[in-house]
Protein backbone atom coordinates (compact mmCIF):
# COMPACT_ATOMS: atom_id res chain seq x y z
CA UNK A 1 0.00 0.00 0.00
CA UNK A 2 1.35 3.58 -0.99
CA UNK A 3 1.55 6.27 1.53
CA UNK A 4 -0.60 8.94 0.88
CA UNK A 5 0.69 12.66 0.42
CA UNK A 6 -0.40 14.98 3.74
CA UNK A 7 -1.24 18.88 3.30
CA UNK A 8 2.29 19.52 5.03
CA UNK A 9 3.99 17.57 2.42
CA UNK A 10 2.80 19.25 0.39
CA UNK A 11 3.06 22.74 1.69
CA UNK A 12 7.03 22.23 2.34
CA UNK A 13 6.66 21.27 -1.77
CA UNK A 14 4.73 24.28 -2.41
CA UNK A 15 7.64 27.10 -0.13
CA UNK A 16 10.07 24.80 -2.10
CA UNK A 17 8.37 25.94 -5.43
CA UNK A 18 8.32 29.31 -4.27
CA UNK A 19 11.28 30.18 -3.88
CA UNK A 20 10.81 29.95 0.06
CA UNK A 21 9.45 33.43 -0.56
CA UNK A 22 6.51 34.45 1.19
CA UNK A 23 5.96 31.14 2.92
CA UNK A 24 3.76 32.98 5.90
CA UNK A 25 0.97 32.99 3.68
CA UNK A 26 0.71 29.10 3.49
CA UNK A 27 0.94 28.89 7.37
CA UNK A 28 -2.39 27.54 8.85
CA UNK A 29 -4.89 25.69 6.86
CA UNK A 30 -4.45 26.43 3.26
CA UNK A 31 -6.45 23.37 1.52
CA UNK A 32 -9.66 25.64 0.51
CA UNK A 33 -7.34 28.78 0.19
CA UNK A 34 -7.47 29.53 -3.53
CA UNK A 35 -3.91 29.28 -5.34
CA UNK A 36 -4.64 32.44 -6.76
CA UNK A 37 -5.10 33.71 -3.22
CA UNK A 38 -1.74 32.39 -2.26
CA UNK A 39 -0.30 34.30 -5.04
CA UNK A 40 0.44 31.16 -7.11
CA UNK A 41 0.10 31.45 -10.93
CA UNK A 42 0.17 28.62 -13.48
CA UNK A 43 4.12 28.72 -13.78
CA UNK A 44 4.30 28.28 -9.80
CA UNK A 45 2.10 24.89 -10.46
CA UNK A 46 3.95 23.86 -13.42
CA UNK A 47 6.94 23.71 -11.22
CA UNK A 48 5.29 22.45 -8.41
CA UNK A 49 3.82 19.91 -10.70
CA UNK A 50 7.82 19.01 -11.77
CA UNK A 51 9.13 18.62 -7.96
CA UNK A 52 6.40 16.25 -7.15
CA UNK A 53 7.60 14.44 -10.48
CA UNK A 54 11.22 14.36 -9.62
CA UNK A 55 10.82 13.88 -5.72
CA UNK A 56 7.66 11.60 -5.71
CA UNK A 57 7.40 10.12 -9.03
CA UNK A 58 3.85 11.75 -9.31
CA UNK A 59 3.03 12.82 -12.63
CA UNK A 60 0.59 15.23 -13.20
CA UNK A 61 0.07 17.13 -16.65
CA UNK A 62 0.37 20.43 -17.17
CA UNK A 63 -2.85 20.67 -18.45
CA UNK A 64 -3.92 19.25 -15.14
CA UNK A 65 -1.81 20.92 -12.72
CA UNK A 66 -2.95 24.59 -14.76
CA UNK A 67 -6.87 23.78 -13.69
CA UNK A 68 -6.37 23.05 -9.65
CA UNK A 69 -7.81 25.68 -7.63
CA UNK A 70 -6.55 25.32 -4.23
CA UNK A 71 -4.39 22.26 -2.74
CA UNK A 72 -7.07 20.28 -1.83
CA UNK A 73 -7.33 19.83 -5.43
CA UNK A 74 -4.10 19.16 -5.96
CA UNK A 75 -3.74 17.21 -2.86
CA UNK A 76 -7.00 14.73 -4.45
CA UNK A 77 -4.81 14.69 -8.14
CA UNK A 78 -1.60 13.53 -6.24
CA UNK A 79 -3.16 11.29 -4.08
CA UNK A 80 -5.43 9.47 -7.12
CA UNK A 81 -1.59 8.93 -8.56
CA UNK A 82 0.02 7.60 -5.48
CA UNK A 83 -2.63 5.19 -5.13
CA UNK A 84 -2.86 4.25 -9.00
Amino acid sequence: MNKQMSVDELRGILIACAGGEDAEALHGDISDVSFDDLGYDSLALIETATRLKLDHGVVIPDELITEVRTPADLLELVNERIAA
